[in-house]
Parts: structure tokens; C-alpha cells; sequence
């Protein structure tokens, strides 16, 4: 009987990529393409930097030449995003919403007024503005992969993640599209730090740490864990209690002051001796979906958690490296090295077609796999990934001591998607004075929304109330 790789040899997929001129996530996909066994293709890469996603052909080609038993696939940068997507099999999404100077703005200015993000894209102040930027382009992904590949699978890996997901719903209803996130895959890493020094057995890898996840994205907590037929959770808060205090440093062998996404795991100890669950994201994640004043009340309460507050200067200085990178992939003079990312992204793409089959935590619209958050709600949790489709698992209903922490974060969801729909800023400022990170006073609220929008503005200019916005209270 013809196996699923030998079925899978003979058919060429098609992947278009939306960002194709990515430094980072796109030579990630690359090297997962390059060891997959069981596909062959096309990868057309489409960027509105167009000479990034060349840059992008070369990189990906030379793959082939270097190695050439792993030469599956063939890279070509595409001009339009029509000939990027037309009849695509999948499209894969990461593109950076504006530059590194707006993010500067949506991480940065709110520190004026005593606001501090240890990350920024995601919920709170910067990743609002970042999503006024973000869902513009998503709608019109969305409307584009309707028209060009309706039956295709969309990854999504940009930040914000389910606001990200929403828009491309929102735009079209039919879409096939989940969005993933490797949060949860550290926090089952750290669980195997800690079957191995509480049960004082040999690591386990990831893949034996069963979890039941829900929330939202970098908000997600573990209701369920096991190792085999071993609850976790007594063994967890046992090594809680023991760690909570100086936070757990087995994985990272540098200094975390050191490390600009650095955590030590203190805040995810905290949060499950105080509720009872494992939240399970990064800490530097998880602080911004909390009250300011528990662990961002300022970078000397940051610090004494033992998490960064990332600058993007340190994004900027690592972007400058990347670049020599490339330079230095194209002249010949570096070779791409063939290692795992440890993503998912082509394993779902393999399981889709028909190979193992494969669950994994990813975003998607509630559809009851939550019962107590709104239907629509662009919710994470396992799924289970067949020939058959992306099927959610019900994960059940957020725990009560929880819920309240989460509810505010979903509940803001449809207003900032609807803002962005109908290009109304007006909408979008409901929001900011609503997210969690923001205890200003409606007078400062507004101050910081017309600076930070003023600061991003090259990139709002679709939305119809821009000019009322783009100036100062003072200059009034």
C-alpha cells in the first residue's frame, strides 16, 4: 500500500506567504520545510518590501543548493499578493505592522504618564495600537484570500494573535485560518524541568506533558496537566512553594538582567498559589494581562519579579544583526543550518493532508469549546488537526478564580475589531481607557491616545476621524 509520504512526493502544495521578506519567522519555516519528508512544493513569497522577499528566493533556494537531499521546495517572490494566493494550498501569515520606530511609540510612550510593558504587542495600550495598525491589513488579507484561494488553510503568527484571527473572520466568515503561538510549548518545557527535579526521573520531552489549555492568546492557563497517569498540579505547587521566591533558572544559563525577554517563572509561581491553575504563557506576557500595580507597576517591581522590559532599541540592535545575516546568506558567505524551530506550523500543514494526525494549542473563534465566553470570541485551546479539518477540543468552561482576569481582555475583542472595521478612532479610544494596563485619568487617557496615534499616524491614515485625533490637547 502507497504510503502518505510516497502520496505526498507525487503532489506539489502550494504555500503563499503574507510577510515572505521576514528575517526571522520565514527562515524558521524554511528550515521545518527543508527536513519535512512528506511534502514538496512551491513557497511564494509576497512582502510589500519586495526586495526583501527576493532577498527571501535567494535564502530559501540556496537551501537546495546547500543541501541537496533536503531541496523540496522552491521559492519565489511574488509582486502581487494575487499571484502570491491564487490557488493556494496554504497561506501563512507574519508581517511586523508598521516599523520598529511606531512600536517604539506603542511600547515606550505610555512610560511618560507611568505606564510600563514589558512586551507591548499583544493586549494593553501598545498592543491596541498595534492592532489599529494590524486589522486594516487583515480585513484585506482576508477579502484577497477569499477571492484568490477560499479553500486554503491560513496560519497566522502575528501579534496581536486573536484580534489578528478576528479580522480575518471578520472579513471573511468561511475562512479556514487558526492562529499559533509557542507560549504554551515553554510552559510544558517548564513542566518537564519540573518532572525531572521532583520526581527525579530523566527530563521527558514536551510531547509527554498532556495539557487542557483556555483563555485567550498569552493569557492561557492549564486546567488539566499530566505526566503519563501523574497529576502534575500537587507536584507543581510543590515545586512552587519551594521556587516561588527565587524563580526557577534551570533553562536560561543567562543572566537574566542580561536577557531581554528573561523571566525567571516567579509570576507564573504567583498566579498559581494564588488561583490554583498554571497560566500558561511567559511571564513578561502574562504581567500585562494583569493589574500594573502586581508586577509592571514600575521597572524597579519588573525587575523584582525577575522579568525584562524589553526595549525596542534591543528589537532595532537584533534587526541589525539579521540584516548582516542576510547579507552574509546571499554573498554565500553563512549557510542556513538545518535545525527544527520547534513551531508547528508544518507538522499541521503535514496532518492536514492526510499524514499523523496531530493536537495542539491553537486560536480560533469560540464556537463552545468555552462555554462561558461569548460565542466568536477568538478563544486558545487544544484542536485536533486531521485530513478531516481543524476541529476544536471542548476545554470547558474557564474556572471562576480566573475568569475575571480573562474576561476583561475578551470582552474588549469586538470593540477594538469593530473600531478598526468601521476606521473609526472615536471607538478605538473606548478601548484604550477600558484596557487593564490603563488606571489614567480620562484627561491623561486622552493626552497619551492622541500622542501615541499622532506617533503611528503614517499608518492610520484609512481611519476616518484621523485628523480629529492627530492633535495635541494643548494645541487645541
Amino acid at each position: 500500500m502507497e504510503t502518505f509520504a510516497e502520496r505526498q512526493i507525487s503532489r506539489k502544495v502550494k504555500i503563499a506567504y503574507i510577510g515572505g521578506g521576514s528575517r526571522g519567522w520565514a527562515w524558521g519555516l524554511m528550515r521545518d520545510l527543508a527536513l519535512c519528508d512528506t511534502m514538496r512544493g512551491e513557497v511564494f513569497l509576497y512582502d510589500i518590501d519586495h526586495a526583501a522577499a527576493k532577498d527571501n528566493e535567494a535564502i530559501g533556494n540556496s537551501i537546495g543548493r546547500d543541501h541537496p537531499d533536503r531541496a523540496g521546495f522552491l521559492y519565489r517572490a511574488s509582486e502581487t499578493i494575487e499571484e502570491a494566493l491564487d490557488g493556494a494550498d496554504f497561506v501563512v501569515i507574519s508581517i511586523l505592522p508598521g516599523t520598529f520606530d511606531e512600536m517604539e511609540s506603542d511600547v515606550h510612550a505610555p512610560e511618560e504618564f507611568g505606564i510600563y510593558q514589558s512586551v507591548g504587542d499583544t493586549t494593553g495600550l501598545g498592543g491596541l495600537m498595534r492592532a489599529l495598525r494590524a486589522l486594516p491589513m487583515f480585513f484585506h488579507f482576508g477579502e484577497k484570500i477569499r477571492e484568490c484561494c477560499p479553500g486554503a488553510y491560513v496560519i497566522n503568527y502575528t501579534n496581536p494573535m486573536a484580534l489578528c484571527v478576528g479580522a480575518l473572520y471578520k472579513a471573511f466568515p468561511a475562512i479556514r485560518a487558526f492562529g499559533c503561538c509557542h507560549e504554551v510549548f515553554g510552559t510544558q518545557e517548564f513542566l518537564c524541568n519540573i518532572v525531572c527535579e521532583m520526581l527525579g526521573i530523566p527530563r521527558p520531552n514536551r510531547g509527554e506533558i498532556a495539557v487542557n489549555v483556555l483563555g485567550v492568546n498569552h493569557f492561557t492557563w492549564i486546567t488539566e496537566a499530566h505526566y503519563g497517569s501523574v497529576d502534575l498540579f500537587p507536584v507543581y505547587r510543590e515545586y512552587c512553594l519551594k521556587h516561588a521566591e527565587t524563580g526557577d533558572r534551570i533553562a536560561d544559563e543567562t543572566p537574566w538582567r542580561d536577557n531581554p525577554f528573561a523571566s525567571c517563572e516567579r509570576i507564573k509561581m504567583d498566579l498559581f498559589l494564588r488561583f490554583g491553575y498554571i497560566a500558561a504563557a511567559g511571564d513578561r506576557h502574562l504581567a500585562e494581562f494583569c493589574p500594573n500595580a502586581w508586577y509592571l507597576r514600575d521597572p524597579g517591581t519588573a525587575d523584582g519579579w525577575c522579568i525584562a522590559l524589553t526595549p525596542v532599541s534591543w528589537r532595532k540592535r537584533d534587526l541589525e544583526f539579521r540584516l548582516n545575516m542576510r547579507d552574509r546568506l546571499i554573498r554565500g558567505e553563512e549557510k542556513i543550518e538545518l535545525f527544527s524551530t520547534g513551531e508547528e506550523g508544518v507538522r499541521q500543514m503535514t496532518a492536514l493532508l492526510g499524514g499523523d494526525g496531530l493536537i495542539t494549542n491553537v486560536n480560533l473563534p469560540n464556537t463552545g469549546q468555552i462555554p462561558n465566553l461569548p460565542l466568536g470570541t477568538v478563544v486558545e485551546t487544544n484542536a485536533v488537526f486531521t485530513s478531516a479539518g481543524v476541529v476544536p477540543v471542548f476545554a470547558g468552561s474557564i474556572p471562576e478564580p480566573i475568569k475575571p482576569l480573562i474576561d476583561r481582555s475578551a470582552d474588549l475583542q469586538p470593540l477594538i475589531l469593530e473600531a478598526a472595521w468601521r476606521k473609526d478612532l472615536s471607538l478605538a479610544f473606548e478601548a484604550f481607557v477600558c484596557e487593564q494596563q490603563n488606571n489614567l485619568s480620562l484627561t491623561d487617557s486622552e493626552k497619551l491616545f492622541r500622542k501615541m496615534v499622532h506617533n503611528t499616524k503614517n499608518y492610520l491614515e484609512m481611519y476616518k476621524d484621523l485628523e480629529r485625533f492627530d492633535v495635541p490637547i494643548a494645541d487645541q
